[in-house]
């Protein structure tokens, strides 16, 4: 069987399984350590020879992360398609409750006549959204195995409205830290700016 066919048919599964794996690595000490001190050799001099505060290389890395991941995505992922079984979805499912509601039995055989098929599309659907997913984990995990190497060490504060000035590992919503809370809202919002300069479709 051809490998563009296999990803095809599995690709939902392989993409999850690697999700976990990546999950599970970061309880590995000795493998999150190892990765973000090689990767330190490379990230370090931002800090230590430019100065770089630590919260703007957190705003460098979202946004390097939501370009590669915009990219990633505007290529494994058909939009148009996507948008087309979306509508189908939104038709059928309409359809199928007016039927329900007029007890029109005919009508409700004949829909669940077609309930396969438009199961199948979503499911294609799926699979398609989470195939990128790899690719971007492969990329993300190490960066963020550099951050918490470095943020090990690191003494920097970081102030925010309504949180007011914290250091960068301190709780900061809930058991948030600081940092991650920062770096999901740069991302989200660098993100959101990138897919929109790319004329990328929302997920």
């Amino acid at each position: 069987m051809e490998l563009s066919k296999v990803w095809d048919k599995y690709g939902m599964w392989i993409a999850m399984g690697f999700m976990m794996l990546m999950m599970i690595s970061y309880s590995i000490e000795w493998l999150r350590h190892g990765v973000g001190e090689g990767i330190n050799t490379a990230f370090s001099p931002f800090i230590d020879w430019f100065g770089i505060p630590f919260f703007v290389l957190i705003i460098i890395l979202s946004a390097f992360t939501g370009l590669y991941s915009s990219i990633i995505q505007k290529y494994t992922i058909d939009y148009e398609r996507m948008t087309e079984v979306q509508e189908r979805m939104k038709e059928f499912q309409a359809e199928y409750r007016e039927a329900q509601l007029s007890q029109d039995e005919k009508r409700i055989k004949k829909l669940d006549a077609r309930k396969d098929k438009v199961m199948r599309e979503q499911l294609d659907l799926s699979q398609q959204q989470f195939k990128p997913m790899a690719y971007i984990l492969i990329i993300t995990v190490p960066i963020f195995f550099w951050l918490l190497f470095r943020l090990e060490q690191a003494t920097s504060t970081i102030t925010m409205p309504y949180f007011g000035t914290l250091a960068l590992n301190d709780p900061a919503l809930w058991v948030i830290p600081a940092w991650i809370l920062w770096y999901m809202i740069c991302s989200i919002t660098l993100s959101q700016i990138i897919r929109k300069a790319l004329n990328i479709g929302g997920l």
